[in-house]
Parts: C-alpha cells; structure tokens; sequence
C-alpha cells in the first residue's frame, strides 16, 4: 500500500477536525474563541513550539491565514490553512520520502537537498534532524515533521525555495533546542555591521573626498572672487583664453591649495560629519538592503539565494534611497562647511556651528534639503548598480567555486583580496554612471559658499549653468579623485561589512 494511502488511513475526517480543533484550543491560551498575534505567540510559546520566538513570521502566519483581513483568526480560517498547508508539507515528505515508507532517515533528507541543488552546513542538517527525532529510532514520521513545521509560510513556495526558507530559519538555542526564528537580531546585526564599515572606509579615505568637493565646488569664478585663490584664478585665466590645461593640473592645483590653508589635517576637514553621517547611512543602506531582499523574495515567493537578478538590483536601490533621505541634512552642511574651509579663519565646531547659523538664516530647514530630488535620483541607480553588482559578482562566484570543488555553498569563503576587488569594480560603475548627477546635487548643495559664490533657482538651472561655463564636461569634474577615493572606499566598506558578518554568523 502506498505511503499516503497508509497515512490517510489512519485519520478519518471527523478526527482530523477533533485534532485541528484541540490544535486551534490550545493555541487560543485566553480562551477568546479566536487566535491574534500575542494569542498566537503565546499558545506557541506554552507549546514549546520552534516559532515562540520568531515574531516576524507569526506576523506572516496571521496575514496568511486571515482570509477575511480582520486581524484575527476565526477556527473556520485556521482548519482551511491547516488543511492546506499539510497537504503542501505532505507534497514535501513524499518528494524526500523515497523508499515510501512513511518515515525519513538521514540520507533520504540529505539526498534532497543536494538534489535541489542546495547546500546545507552537515552540522544543521544533524541539529534539524537530531531534534524532530523524538524517539531516537533515526527516523522522522510525518506527524513529527507537520508539527515541527506546520506554521512556516511555504504553501507559496517551490520545493527548493522551501527548504531554504526552512533551513535558513533554524537556530539551536543554549539548551540544545532547535527553534525557527525571523532573525530579528542578524537583522539589527546588518545594520550594525553596516555602519561599522562605512565609518571605517570613509575615515580611510576622506581626502579623497575633500578634493572631489573642492573640484566640483569650482565653476569659473571672477577675478575678483578668485583672489582668494590664486593658483583657481590662473587656472581660469588659461580656459578663458583657449590654452589647453593638463588633465592633472586641477587635481595638483587643489592638493596645493588644500594644504597650504592648513596642512595635512585640511584634507579632513568635514571627516567628524562624515563619520556622523556615513555610521546611519551606512548601517541603513546595508539593512535596508538585506531587508529588500527578503520581502522581494518572498513576493516571487523564493528564497534569497534564488531571487531575481533585477529583485536583488532593485533591493540595492530601495537601501541606497532610504539612506540618503535619512543623512541627506548632516550631507548638506558637511559639504558647505568643506566649501567654506578655505576662506574662513574660524575652524572646527566654531565653523561647524556658523555654518549651520548661516544656513537656517538663509532658507530654514529647507537649506539642509537642497539638491533632495537630484540626491535621491543619484543615489538610487548607484546603490543598485554598487549592491546588485556585488551581490550578483558575489553570488555567481560561490555557486561557480562549489560546483567546482563539490562543497556547500555556506561553505565556500570569500578572501578579502576577491571582495576588495570586488567592492572596487560595482563601486566604480556605479559612481562613475551617475557622476553628474552627483557634480549637479553637490553645487545646489554649496551654492553660496566662499568657494562656489554661484547661486541656482532649482535643478534646470544648475544643469544649464553647468554646461554654459564649463561644456558637457564640466558634469565630470572631480571624477578621477572621485573614482579614487569611491574604489577603495566601497572595497574597504565591503571587506569590513562582509568579516563583521561572518564574525556575527550572519
């Protein structure tokens, strides 16, 4: 007799009602004829059940099973998932169930998963099976695997895309517990690992930033408002009368200049800012980042690992955006005090504060939010073009590189040379596709400034300006220090990212 034949013999309907209606009762802890989400979390927890914990996919099991949208889960609702999701996690029995008797060994499960073409550490396998093997006969009944599993959302999902989102949910617990958990706390861990990075690889490399705001910042000034800047003024002298300048003479020119206003420690002026800046953007564009991931996976109903390319590029954007919007004020006062350095004898917080003085006079808290709609349609194609190229350069090396030595997945590790380079190559594409954006956002940013006197009713008129004085060239100007101080930043950003989450087993 078949397996499924065997097994629905043995619960006729009226008791398969009685079980799913004592299920529902002891579930329903406040015995209010009806299951929320604290009910829910409750009943789970006074079971001991794998999901006490996981708040986040409760949530999901609630907005599953309500058909209606009321929030709450009637027992007509309940019995109809019930019904529905056993028969889905039959579906998944039976595929590994091979020798169709009823029961799964060891090798049965790990037979599938390879045949599904994913990699499960051995030890998670063993902590997953060691736990739902009650009896330990070495064998898993299906009773065991529908309670253990009954409540995880996969009705949607293929059989691959199943078992990832099952064995990326398992964690053991310091009692030896195996639980199934929404990873509330690897996600705070991506936000700290996040900022972590971004403050370290800005640090590292701030003078690069403050010579590509000097560069942009400069538009072809007069005479008179060059004579604070003399080496900028003959520079200007020699465009206006047709010379041909070196490439290299607008980058030595502002090095010179840089430091002859104060040395080493002028080519981190504005770095305070942004380390203020760069932790929460940072810590939010890769958060945002991993969080897009998992709800456009859920929405093609995969996993991560088997998301669309576009999905992934699109999750990169989605975190870039959140970012920038969040830090975009602390970013327009660190370029306006960059651009004021030069031609003031006030400095540090002194010129921090007169500076922002000098803003809110100026327009109110609208000053700090010049340039938004440039900054944000910037930023947008260079995070997914940045994240979506790492991800992607990322994921297509670990499937090549176990394929090719017959390993996990999760076992194949990145060297910090590969994601250096890595990080180097989406940075730069990224940076350099909208570069002109970013010269177009940075002038409305400084505009006013001792060191761009230029001023602009909006974004048509900075673009008009722009290339009026300086040609379609002139939206490129900055970009070799620029892709200098973008390569390294983005690698080093990723090598800490990346080792913070492997230090964190994320």
């Amino acid at each position: 007799m078949p397996a499924q034949a065997r097994f629905q013999k043995k619960e006729t309907p009226s008791a398969r009602e009685e079980r799913i209606l004592q299920l529902f009762k002891s579930l329903d802890t406040q015995h209010k004829g009806y299951l929320d989400k604290d009910a829910l979390q409750e009943g789970f927890h006074r079971l001991n059940h794998p999901l006490e914990h996981a708040v986040g996919i409760t949530k999901e099991v609630i907005e599953l099973v309500d058909q209606n949208g009321d929030g709450i889960i009637q027992f007509d609702e309940f019995k109809i998932f019930v019904e529905k999701t056993e028969q889905h996690l039959w579906a998944l029995f039976s595929a590994i169930d091979k020798d169709k008797n009823g029961r799964l060994d060891k090798t049965e499960v790990a037979a599938a998963l390879e045949t599904s073409g994913l990699s499960v550490p051995s030890a998670k396998l063993e902590q997953f099976f060691d736990y739902m093997d009650r009896d330990n006969d070495g064998e898993i009944s299906f009773e065991d695997w529908r309670n253990f599993l009954l409540f995880i959302p996969v009705d949607n999902m293929s059989i691959r895309a199943a078992y990832r989102y099952i064995f990326d949910s398992l964690h053991l617990t310091s009692e030896g517990d195996v639980v199934l958990s929404d990873d509330t706390l690897g996600g705070i861990g991506y936000f700290i690992s996040g900022g972590i990075a971004g403050a370290v690889s800005r640090t590292l490399t701030a003078p690069f930033d403050r010579l590509k705001v000097y560069l942009i910042a400069q538009t072809g000034r007069t005479v008179n408002d060059s004579a604070k800047n003399a080496a900028t003024a003959a520079i200007m002298a020699e465009v206006k009368a047709g010379a041909v300048i070196r490439s290299s003479s607008p980058l030595l020119d502002a090095i010179k200049t840089i430091w002859r206003h104060g040395g080493i420690t002028n080519f981190f002026v504005g770095n305070g800012l942004n380390v203020l800046k760069i932790f929460p953007e940072s810590a939010i564009k890769f958060g945002s980042f991993e969080a897009s991931k998992r709800v456009l996976a859920q929405l093609e109903g995969k996993s991560v690992y088997e998301m669309s390319g576009i999905s992934s590029f699109l999750a990169g954007g989605i975190g870039g955006t959140m970012s920038q919007f969040a830090v975009y004020p602390v970013d327009t006062l660190k370029f306006r005090v960059q651009c004021e350095a030069e031609f003031s004898d006030l400095r540090g917080n002194a010129l921090l504060m007169n500076t922002a003085k000098n803003m809110w006079r100026s327009d109110g808290f609208l000053s700090f939010y010049r340039g938004l709609a440039l900054g944000l349609a910037g930023i947008f194609p260079f995070a997914a073009l940045d994240l979506g190229t790492f991800e992607a350069m990322k994921r297509a090396y670990i499937k090549a590189k176990s394929k090719q030595q017959r390993i996990d997945e999760t076992d194949v590790k990145l060297g910090n040379m590969l994601v250096l380079t890595m990080g180097a190559i989406s940075g730069s594409v990224g940076a350099s596709v909208v570069y002109p954006v970013n010269v177009l956002r940075t002038r409305l940013q400084a505009q006013g400034t001792a060191a761009h006197p230029q001023t602009y009713t909006g974004m048509t008129d900075v673009l008009q300006k722009t290339i009026k004085l300086e040609g379609y060239r002139g939206l490129f100007r900055g970009l070799i220090p620029n892709l200098a101080k973008v390569a390294p930043s983005v690698s080093i950003s990723y090598l800490i990212y990346e080792n913070c989450k492997t230090l964190m087993g994320l």
